[in-house]
């Protein structure tokens, strides 16, 4: 059985103000040329399909356009679960009118854990698709009350799914979660406070091969039993060093899982460029990607009139600017300080020793006392 496994599209995602759908769009051509190419028996969409649970309609009609020809003009069926990002009645409307077609979603979840179940050469492989869902809800649907956290809410499904799986059949759980021992990034949206939306790997004891979403970096755990295929693209500059990609399955007789990573090449890359202002802007010249998408880290210590434009002069689609030069801690005028009580020179002092963690030098210290004593002479002439 081969399988396309992806996760974590987020369409409709605006980032620094920026909308991703272009980008989302060419991406997404990519990821049906591969469905093309390799004919997969299948292709699993582990949720956050959108990026938020009322997503624009630019962003529904992407998803409807991919999907029919994934599902139609190729011929290969689709399986897809709501994340913790979609809105489970939306995504899932029409589920059971589509599934006639190839597709099947799964938006709520349902007491009744019916797998779809698909034939190669092997047997049967049973797919249980397993939509996210607030240990509230699921202790409402699965009526039991003891379900406080995410770990017990996931464990009360796949203990389902264990109890009435045909054990002739080789296991396929596609699932929504944030798994004990994944990497997280920045750009995933915590599951729950306090660590009760951290999962148990050993709730997928018995489980031939787990297909998740969530976690935006590609990574497998139990040996390369559970795996996340990461998400579409870079959704945050966290994610600067990740490769993205989808992930081809090919499931054994035996029930073993040989996972191939096949890169997804972006519209623009999201990266980070560091150094002087000046030394970015001029190295765009021979930059092939300065139509990326980039942060800035520049390391001037002086004032910069008009940084962003200037940096767009050379890279158009930049989105950020810092300046780790200007984030020194210093240790300066305390918070408990009558500021009322101190003198200019030594509140401007403080404020450049914090910004820049240096101490100003002789030169700039004569400056700063001309200058104020200028305006002191001239607020006392106009008085």
């Amino acid at each position: 059985m081969r399988v396309l496994h992806t996760a974590d599209w987020h369409l409709g995602r605006i980032y620094h103000g920026v909308s991703l759908l272009e980008d989302q769009a060419h991406v997404l051509d990519e990821f049906v040329e591969l469905v093309r190419a390799e004919q997969p028996d299948a292709v699993l969409i582990a949720g956050d399909v959108y990026d938020r649970s009322v997503p624009p309609a630019d962003a529904v009609r992407l998803l409807d356009e991919t999907l029919t020809r994934i599902v139609v003009g190729e011929g290969v069926p689709a399986l897809v679960i709501a994340g913790n990002h979609d809105s489970p009645e939306r995504l899932g409307f029409g589920s059971r009118l589509l599934e006639q077609a190839g597709l099947t979603v799964r938006g709520s979840l349902e007491a009744a854990l019916t797998p779809v179940v698909l034939r190669d050469a092997y047997g049967d492989v049973a797919f249980y698709p397993l939509p996210y869902a607030e240990p509230s809800v699921s202790r409402h649907c699965l009526e039991d009350q003891s379900i406080a956290a995410h770990h017990a809410a996931l464990l009360a499904q796949l203990d389902r799914v264990r109890a009435t799986h045909d054990g002739s059949r080789r296991s396929i759980v596609l699932a929504h979660a944030f798994v004990t021992g994944g990497t997280a990034s920045e750009s995933e949206r915590p599951l729950s406070v306090g660590g009760t939306g951290a999962v148990g790997a050993e709730v997928f004891n018995g489980i031939n091969f787990v297909a998740l979403g969530h976690l935006h970096r590609p990574q497998a755990l139990a040996d390369g039993r559970i795996s996340y295929s990461g998400s579409l693209l870079k959704y945050s500059f966290a994610e600067a060093d990740h490769v993205k990609s989808a992930s081809l399955i090919e499931i054994g007789a035996d029930g073993t899982a040989d996972i191939t990573r096949v890169p997804l090449t972006p519209r623009r890359d999201l990266r980070i460029l560091s150094g002087t202002l000046a030394d970015i802007v001029s190295g765009a010249e021979h930059d092939p990607g300065r139509n990326d998408y980039v942060l800035a880290r520049i390391n001037d210590t002086g004032a910069i009139l008009d940084a962003m434009s200037k940096l767009r002069s050379a890279y158009p689609n930049a989105l950020s600017i810092e300046r780790p030069q200007l984030a020194g801690a210093g240790t300066g005028t305390g918070a408990g300080t009558d500021h009322r009580k101190v003198g200019m020179e030594e509140l401007f002092g403080t404020f450049y020793r914090e910004m820049t963690g240096l101490e100003l030098d002789a030169a700039a210290t004569k400056l700063l006392h001309t200058e104020i004593s200028a305006q002191i002479s001239a607020e006392r002439q106009a008085a």
